[in-house]
């Protein structure tokens, strides 16, 4: 019989839903190859007790038997990222001030997911309140790339790539702000997907309307996955003003049919430093477009990367700020806080509501010179990771390519540019170096062009073979 973790989600969801397989034995070799891997990874962190898990998947069986089905993901295991609350499941967002909270309501997207019929496992790991593209924290420790362990899986979605590269789930969650779908996909040889901003609805907490910056979103190992999930995540929701209904995504291959023209930023001209081999994977991938009829030419924004990076930098610290900020003033909790994160809460009470104002004016600018590329463009794509999975030991890479990182996250600057454009992102696997790590690449969109991202990104997984490199762990 098919071992059930090499299926992805859908085929599993078809294979449970016709009687192929019974969601007990999803569930019991789910449980089988995580007591066996995970302890190597350490990407499934808070996991149930299997005998409960076990119990919900009987019953999952038992009312497919009755005739009934919750959804799609009816009887499909789950992790949660550790930065979204489901009940009854220790939510510790990675930091040791919540390492014992347990929430009594699902977020958003949780509530959608268990709905759809899934079976919540336990969570993925995440940096200490997601700060970092490493996933790594006091409360649970490092997550490992299963293609090396002794390499980072990203962040802050590491715990779900490495969980998804692994087998140890069909698909998986994650949210991105500054890449942290992204990253990890990279790192990890699977898909993630940043959806336009509004998509995918999630719980405000203090602030509804200022942070406009982070979104929800899928990841899995096929885009057939990531869009299954995707759908289910998606729709208005009224606690979230910002969110929008959004027509199912139905992936049409016809995208392709007709080509058209692709605007490759690459290093932006020289102004991003990579580490060597990382630019040559993702122009590898991007003769791949070309051989699909697609044009593809260099292209620099008429833009002041300098200056994005200071709006970034300066939106981002001054919403940090806002939401550590009592934790910071508290001399019991200040300790209990990474270093990045007293360096974002440190500038962020520096910034001024006039800085605030000149990065998001100047946010709207790079907004409307996107606009002007997508004149000229169908799709935009560039690296998604400026380095190659990197020693799990270090907090971030100091230097790339001789250059030296002036704070935690410059070295990830790479992906600033649709989340301050709330553009639709794929990224997509472009192969490995000559020491088996892996790197990607994102496929960036027009305004709220979710379907047509994710129809192109479908014909390019059909015309390569990179998301059947499986890590060998075993």
């Amino acid at each position: 019989m098919t071992d059930p973790t090499t299926l992805g989600a859908t085929a599993l969801s078809a294979a449970i839903q016709s009687g192929e397989l019974s969601a007990e034995a999803v569930m019991a070799a789910y449980l089988k190859r995580i007591a066996t891997l995970n302890p190597k990874i350490n990407a499934i962190v808070s996991l149930r007790p299997q005998d409960e898990l076990l119990a919900e998947a009987r019953a999952a069986d038992r009312e497919r038997a009755a005739g009934r089905s919750r959804g799609w993901m009816h009887g499909l295991p789950i992790a949660i990222k550790d930065l979204s609350e489901a009940a009854g499941i220790v939510c510790s967002y990675g930091s040791p001030l919540f390492r014992d909270f347990v929430p009594d309501f699902d977020e958003i997207q949780v509530a959608r997911i268990r709905a759809a019929g899934a079976i919540i496992i336990g969570k993925t790991n995440t940096p200490e309140w997601g700060f970092g593209s490493h996933s790594y924290n006091p409360v649970f420790g490092t997550t490992r790339n299963p293609h090396d362990l002794s390499r980072s899986a990203g962040g802050s979605s590491g715990g779900a790539g490495a969980a998804l590269a692994a087998r140890l789930v069909p698909v998986a969650d994650g949210s991105d702000m500054m890449g942290s779908l992204r990253n990890p996909a990279a790192f990890n040889n699977v898909v993630g997907f940043r959806p336009s901003f509004g998509r995918v609805p999630s719980l405000p907490g203090r602030d509804a309307y200022l942070n406009q910056l982070a979104t929800t979103g899928p990841m899995g190992r096929s885009v057939a996955d990531v869009v299954a999930l995707l759908n289910t995540q998606s729709g208005h929701d009224r606690r979230d003003p910002s969110s929008h209904d959004s027509a199912p995504i139905l992936l049409d291959a016809a995208v392709a049919k007709s080509g058209g023209r692709i605007g490759w930023l690459g290093d932006y001209n020289g102004y991003l430093p990579f580490e060597p081999g990382v630019l040559a994977l993702s122009e590898r991938a991007l003769k791949v477009f070309d051989g699909l009829g697609f044009a593809v030419e260099t292209v620099v924004p008429d833009f002041d990367m300098d200056r994005l990076w200071w709006a970034w930098t300066t939106l981002r610290s001054f919403f940090t700020a806002g939401s550590m900020r009592d934790f910071y003033e508290d001399p019991g909790k200040r300790g209990s806080l990474k270093p990045e994160i007293l360096h974002e809460v440190r500038m962020g009470l520096k910034v001024t509501a006039g800085d605030v104002y000149e990065a998001s004016a100047l946010r709207t600018t790079w907004y409307q010179a996107m606009l002007t590329l997508f004149d000229r463009y169908d799709y935009l794509i560039a690296p998604a990771a400026q380095v190659f999975p990197f020693d799990a030991d270090i907090p971030w890479p100091r230097v790339i390519a001789g250059r030296h990182m002036d704070a935690y996250h410059r070295w990830m600057e790479v992906v600033i540019g649709p989340s301050m454009a709330g553009l639709p992102v794929a990224a997509l696997p472009a192969g490995f170096n000559a020491q088996g790590l892996p790197t990607g690449f994102q496929l960036i969109g027009r305004p709220r062009s979710d379907g047509a991202v994710l129809s192109l990104a479908a014909v390019y997984e059909q015309a390569t073979d990179w998301l059947g490199c499986m890590p060998k762990l075993e």
